[in-house]
């Protein structure tokens, strides 16, 4: 499990295509990201927060979150 600004994610391994994907959990929208490498994997994920967070507030909206 992974956290970043209070937001988790949970992560597999793709062993046939070779990367790490990941899907935020808690929230009711979809956000995921993926990386070859743990180092790849960490920044995609802060990457993908950052810019849902930036989404929302461009939307005028709160994040949806299941908590």
């Amino acid at each position: 499990m992974m956290e970043y600004h209070g937001y988790r994610a949970s992560v597999t391994f793709d062993d046939e295509a070779g990367f790490f994907h990941g899907e935020v959990v808690g929230t009711r929208d979809v956000i995921t990201f993926q990386g070859e490498s743990v180092a790849d994997l960490r920044q995609a994920f802060a990457d993908s927060v950052d810019e849902y967070l930036a989404f929302c507030k461009e939307q005028g909206r709160s994040p949806n979150t299941t908590s």
